[in-house]
């Protein structure tokens, strides 16, 4: 991961700059290190584990809320085969990334960190969206896009929100769809919940011929109103980007394994890495949980 070598970014838990190269080359959760003196136990090397490195957008982005929701999802998953750190970096301020960490109740076993200008995503290869180097307004270039224009799965994505996939998983789904609504977030009426917030009923399964749906029809689309409304347009003034460079630019993740041998190409250690093709279309984490 030679490109992110030099890449400044913000540790949320303790505030540091670290530099994200250094950080994704080891085995160990970024925190803050003890003077070598205080460092009294020496602990054994960690064995070989994967990492998920996922370049999230702005913090009120769908891309960005969604990643978020499927990651806070299938980290118990990930964890159990052999998962070693979940790190996420999003194009927005510190305050903005501890904002969307509290909104939607985040595992605190994610690293977080700020990346304001969205540099990390770049030297990633995230795309920059439509016209990104030209001077026209980034709202009318984020327009643009949401109609499909540099950003060609954004209308399917949309759609397919709408039209369900009788092979796809909503697990992740129902999970956001209940933290939304135990949150205040509306629509709120799509599931019964328990006192412990776990769902007892699902309106969607009880839907005529596609109630056995792997993801029902207007089920994602659901969810994604409920980000909308709850957290993307409520908690803008938030939650907006610094830069509004970021307003236009995708995100993407990489699945891979830290090598310990100078000798093994980086593309040897890489599962799974993927880049956002438009807005709503981010990577799929039942692949991801396949590639583990």
């Amino acid at each position: 991961f030679t490109p992110l070598k030099g890449i400044s970014v913000t540790r949320l838990n303790d505030g540091g700059a670290v530099d994200l190269g250094e950080v994704v080359s080891t085995k160990e959760p970024s925190s803050p290190q003890l003077p070598k003196f205080l460092n009294f136990a020496s602990s054994p090397p960690l064995p070989p584990s994967p990492t998920l490195l996922i370049f999230g957008t702005y913090a009120a982005d769908f891309n960005c809320i969604e990643y978020a929701q499927r990651l806070n999802h299938y980290l118990p998953q990930f964890k159990s085969k052999g998962l070693g750190r979940a790190i996420l970096v999003l194009n927005a301020s510190p305050d903005s990334c501890l904002e969307l960490k509290n909104i939607l109740a985040l595992d605190d076993a994610i690293e977080i960190f700020s990346d304001p200008s969205g540099a990390a995503g770049r030297a990633f290869g995230c795309s920059r969206g439509w016209l990104a180097d030209s001077d026209l307004s980034p709202y009318v270039k984020l327009f643009g896009m949401l109609l499909g224009l540099g950003a060609p799965m954004t209308l399917p994505s949309v759609i397919s929100g709408y039209l369900g996939n009788p092979t796809g998983s909503a697990e992740w789904i129902e999970s956001s769809l209940a933290q939304g609504q135990m949150s205040g977030r509306w629509p709120d009426t799509v599931l019964d919940l328990n006192a412990q917030g776990t769902p007892t009923r699902n309106a969607f399964s009880a839907l005529p011929l596609v109630g056995g749906w792997g993801r029902r029809p207007l089920e994602l689309a659901t969810l994604r109103l409920q980000n909308m409304i709850g957290i993307s347009l409520e908690q803008w003034s938030t939650l907006q980007p610094v830069d509004l460079k970021v307003l236009t630019q995708l995100g993407g993740c990489v699945l891979f394994e830290t090598s310990s041998s100078p000798e093994t190409e980086s593309d040897e250690l890489v599962r799974f890495e993927w880049r956002d093709p438009g807005i709503c279309a981010v990577a799929d984490f039942e692949e991801i949980l396949a590639a583990l």
